[in-house]
C-alpha cells in the first residue's frame, strides 16, 4: 500500500499514513483539526540484484535491440570487397 503524506494548512504539521488507493483521503489534521491537503512525492525505487546496473546502463551490444546483425554488411564493407581487382596479365 501506497504511503501517502498530509499537510495541515492552518499547522503546517505533516502527517503521513499508510492508505489503499481506493480508501479516502484525509481532510482533517490530527494535530490541529484544520483542513490538510496530499503532498506530492517521487516514488521510492529500490534497484535489486547483481547486474541490474550492468544491464540496464551499458552500450546496447550489435546485433541485438535492433543493431545491425552479422548477416548484414555496410556499404563500405560491400563497396571495398567488390573493388578487389587482380593484376593484369601481361
Amino acid at each position: 500500500m501506497p504511503t501517502y503524506v498530509y499537510q495541515c494548512r492552518a499547522c503546517s504539521e505533516q502527517t503521513e499514513l499508510v492508505q489503499k488507493m481506493t480508501d479516502p483521503p484525509l481532510t482533517v489534521c490530527p494535530a490541529c483539526g484544520g483542513e490538510v491537503r496530499k503532498l506530492l512525492f517521487a516514488p521510492g525505487i529500490v534497484f535489486k540484484g547483481p547486474g541490474f546496473h550492468v544491464n540496464d546502463y551499458r552500450k546496447p551490444e550489435p546485433g541485438r535491440n535492433g543493431g545491425s546483425n552479422g548477416s548484414e554488411k555496410s556499404g563500405t564493407e560491400s563497396e571495398s570487397s567488390a573493388r578487389k581487382t587482380e593484376p593484369a596479365a601481361v
